[in-house]
């Protein structure tokens, strides 16, 4: 047995060794920086610190890089490496009124004040591979600056549903005092409530997210939204100091928020109106958003008086219990780590079966 386990410790080591390798690539090519990722793989790092609970591009880099670009391995990496971290405090409720938005866009109205910011999307370009981005050195780089948005609107920025509330046409939000409890800390209980589903949904797998939203819009759900708002841009995080008496602003972070507005024909105790969606993220992450916005409001029918229509997606332990990747990943992947005591015994039973249905059919003959 001894001699098994050195052997297994050696194999191990070596694992490691050329895994480290494997990391590095061709050492004749230059290796990556921690900063040129930060940098120029920005959306990959947003996703990791949104699913990994933990807002720090330098380190979501650092995993990103350490995990070979695996960004569920490099999640794990962060979301095990936050809880060494001591909770020194909690901060206020962020205001993403007071959001410096790089992007904002409405799908339900054309004129907002503050305007429609487009900022730096896909949404209208070519899916063609730019091969000038093959050509190494200062030929990477915009050649012309942008001619109209050249930065974050910083005016305060009212929401859309403000408009829409102003009239009675949508649910109204009902802000609580009562702190949700911590996800990240505690473990999940069913039935959960609403700031606990998004807790989940905003570090559950974009993947999931985006296939559970995408089913009610094929009707597994019977959710039609608008786009209400998606605004992306900095936030101020601000502390209450109890020795002051007033809070502090500590740093900022960016964000991406999402709130879509659902039909809804009334119930027995609202009358008919819009109701909403809602996901924030880390970082610009707007397809996560949207999904989690579409999810969201999917899992609210019990609380808007519909029916369930056994959708996935209005199925709370359904969606909540399969979007977190790092438990998915470790009940899947634990499969491939040895069982021979199992296999063993699940051959032998095997086996038994067999002989006892040969007997009872040689007996039969």
């Amino acid at each position: 047995m001894y001699v098994a386990v050195k052997g297994g410790e050696r194999a191990i080591d070596n694992a490691h060794a050329w895994l480290a390798e494997e990391r590095r690539g061709d050492p004749a090519v230059p290796a990556l920086s921690i900063a040129q990722i930060r940098e120029q793989m920005a959306l990959a790092v947003n996703r990791v610190m949104a699913e990994g609970s933990l807002y720090d591009p330098d380190l979501a880099a650092l995993a990103i890089k350490q995990a070979r670009g695996d960004l569920i391995e490099a999640v794990f990496l962060i979301r095990a490496y936050r809880t060494t971290l001591p909770r020194l405090t909690a901060s206020r409720p962020v205001d993403t009124g007071a959001m410096a938005v790089d992007r904002r866009v409405s799908a339900t109205f054309k004129d907002l004040p503050g305007g429609q910011v487009l900022g730096p999307t896909f949404d209208y370009t070519h899916r063609l591979l730019d091969f000038a981005l093959m050509a190494e050195g200062p030929s990477d780089t915009p050649s012309t600056p942008p001619v109209a948005e050249s930065g974050p609107v910083a005016q305060r920025v009212p929401h859309v549903t403000s408009f829409l509330n102003r009239d009675g046409l949508i649910e109204a939000a009902t802000p609580s005092d009562i702190t949700p409890p911590d996800l990240t800390r505690e473990p999940m209980e069913l039935p959960a409530t609403r700031p606990l589903r998004l807790q989940a949904l905003t570090r559950g797998d974009e993947g999931f997210v985006l296939s559970m939203a995408y089913s009610t819009q094929r009707g597994y759900g019977r959710t039609h939204a608008f786009v209400g708002e998606l605004r992306i841009g900095m936030v101020p995080v601000k502390v209450e100091i109890p020795e002051l008496g007033f809070a502090v602003e500590i740093g900022e972070v960016e964000l991406t928020e999402c709130e879509t507005v659902n039909q809804f024909k009334g119930s027995k105790t609202e009358p008919p109106q819009f109701t909403r969606g809602y996901g924030l993220v880390f970082g610009q992450s707007e397809r996560k958003a949207i999904a989690m916005s579409l999810v969201d409001r999917a899992l609210r029918w019990e609380e808007l008086g519909e029916d369930f229509t056994g959708a996935p997606a209005q199925d709370e332990e359904f969606v909540l219990m399969h979007c977190d990747n790092i438990q998915a990943t470790g009940f899947l992947e634990h499969i491939k780590l040895p069982h021979y005591v199992d296999f063993q015994a699940e051959l032998e039973l095997v086996r038994r079966l067999r002989t006892e249905a040969q007997a009872m059919q040689e007996a039969a003959e």
